[in-house]
């Protein structure tokens, strides 16, 4: 009979803890989320080879045919690779079904269900304690036998400490002496406290100095890291943790959080994940999942490692003041510095730096001014809009405005041709005209060239219309509309900045206006 058995702990060494990743098999708990076998497979692989997490849990038997199939890819690639016995599927107490589904689909490590609180054993499987331990072992036997090996899952088992904890003691009791070789203990609902954390992993630990405690977190109160953290203070050999904190409800505890926590928090132990690796896979998983990260979503959220605020950035610039031990550059990542209405001088200038650009501190107000303003009309603006927004500000500077555009109204309707009615002021004379045209921008210039006729002058003529948007700009990104002109015989060319590209025309517009 085997039984359980720890190596005694070299005091000098830092104690591991093992990390069982477990999205493939809770993360497809997720509303919506069902992975294909070949994504199941990359998945797998990355976990395993890059990501370097110790165990993979990767589904739950007699699922599915197409489950079966993606267990199947899974095994004979890790067996040909020397790591089947780190792969690992959720069975059940079902007379031996689910023994021949793990032996049929070439996984060699079961996870157990069973139950480890007195109220779903009672009103669940309508079972007393004696039935269930014995049918528990009947299954423990039958796997060993044909080779398996077994982890036992204790499900409710939260539950079962604050109310039927005599029960849970007394299963415990039973499975010490039985050939399993972890006992993995779920807070199947999330409604743990880390303060109960720490009571319960710490007196099961000093109970059974022998058995190896894996901790399964959900994050239904948001503490899934905390209570992981907790856990690994008090003692416990192993933890479950998704990607991206896929699962059921609100999720598992976030896999990315959990691993940065306790490398900067619990220095007493180690863990083998890569950080690095951190947020690479995360991306790969949200798009096999369609499960979107949130951008403020700690360790792999977009928004993480980006300051926003100025005096964040001015206080990165003097001796990193707001800078702490999340470092992007553990996780493959860089520091941003985000541009809207909250940034200062500093958050542009570390932007500039990034993109090798200099300006002078009057220059720089100006492009900061006109940041500002785009992030009042609640424009987003990245960095790669910076060097049209400098191009813009500083050309506009650069031209004395004795014409102006006050006002206009474009209108576009079905059936109708598009019109404008146009405010403009020259030398300080306002002139108002209603023109139409072929489009938009064709009816506003038909309307300058009536005012312009007026007063005996001529528009330059129209060239070369061209618009552009930064590299990776979206729907709401700015649009630089480019314009040549011929005038006199000289041709010159112009350009407008905004988010509408009929408005950039005319700001382009405009400044040819000021430059005839």
């Amino acid at each position: 009979m085997k039984s359980f058995l720890l190596l005694p702990i070299d005091n000098s060494l830092k104690r591991h803890i093992e990390i069982m990743d477990t999205t493939l098999r809770d993360g497809e708990q997720t509303s919506g989320v069902s992975f294909s076998a070949s994504e199941k497979l990359t998945i797998a692989q990355l976990l395993l080879t890059e990501l370097k997490v110790d165990r993979i849990e990767i589904a739950s038997a007699r699922v599915s045919e197409g489950e079966f199939q993606a267990v199947k890819k899974i095994t004979e690639w890790a067996d040909k690779n020397g790591l089947l016995d780190r792969v690992e599927v959720l069975t059940f107490v079902d007379g031996g079904t689910s023994v021949n589904w793990m032996l049929d689909a070439g996984a060699k490590v079961m996870n157990l269900l069973t139950k480890g609180s007195l109220n779903h054993l009672t009103f669940q499987l309508k079972k007393t304690p004696e039935q269930h331990f014995s049918e528990v072992e009947a299954t423990i036997r039958l796997a060993i036998s044909k080779g398996l090996k077994v982890n036992v899952y204790l499900e409710d088992w939260s539950n079962g400490m604050r109310n039927s904890k005599e029960y849970v003691l007394s299963y415990l009791d039973f499975l010490s002496a039985l050939p399993v070789d972890r006992i993995l203990l779920p807070d199947t609902l999330g409604i743990l406290i880390p303060s109960e954390v720490a009571a319960f992993i710490s007196e099961l630990v000093s109970r059974y100095p022998n058995i190896h405690f894996d901790f399964h977190a959900h994050n239904d109160y948001d503490l899934g890291t905390a209570n992981a953290l907790e856990a690994v203070r008090n003692g416990v050999h192993g933890l479950h943790l998704t990607v991206n904190g896929m699962g059921e409800r609100a999720g598992n505890a976030p896999l990315a959080s959990v691993i940065a926590v306790i490398n900067d928090y619990q220095k007493d132990v180690e863990v083998s994940v890569e950080e690095k690796s951190l947020y690479s896979v995360s991306k790969l998983v949200e798009t096999f999942s369609g499960f979107r990260i949130p951008a403020n979503k700690p360790v792999v959220g977009e928004n993480v490692f980006t300051q926003t605020a100025g005096i964040h950035a001015d206080g990165d610039k003097k001796n990193n003041l707001y800078h702490n031990d999340l470092m992007p550059e553990r996780f493959g990542r860089e520091r941003k510095y985000a541009l809207g209405k909250t940034s200062g001088k500093a958050n542009i200038e570390n932007n500039l730096l990034q993109l090798g650009i200099q300006l002078s501190d009057d220059d720089l107000k100006k492009v900061t001014q006109r940041i500002i303003e785009l992030g009042d009309r609640k424009e987003v603006v990245t960095p790669n809009d910076l060097p049209y927004i400098i191009s813009d500000v500083l050309d506009s500077s650069a031209i004395e405005e004795r014409v102006q555009v006050l006002n206009y109204v474009l209108t576009h309707s079905k059936e109708l041709r598009p019109s404008v009615t146009l405010k403009i002021s020259i030398d300080g004379k306002v002139y108002e005209e209603h023109a139409q045209g072929d489009g938009q921008y064709d009816a506003f210039v038909n309307a300058l060239e009536i005012i312009f006729q007026k007063n005996g002058k001529k528009l330059a003529q129209l060239k070369d219309y061209a618009v552009r948007i930064p590299p990776g700009g979206d729907s709401d990104a700015l649009c630089e509309t480019i314009i040549t002109w011929s005038h006199q015989g000289k041709e010159l060319i112009t350009r407008g900045l905004d988010c509408d590209q009929t408005v950039s025309a005319i700001k382009a517009t405009q400044k040819m206006l000021n430059l005839i």
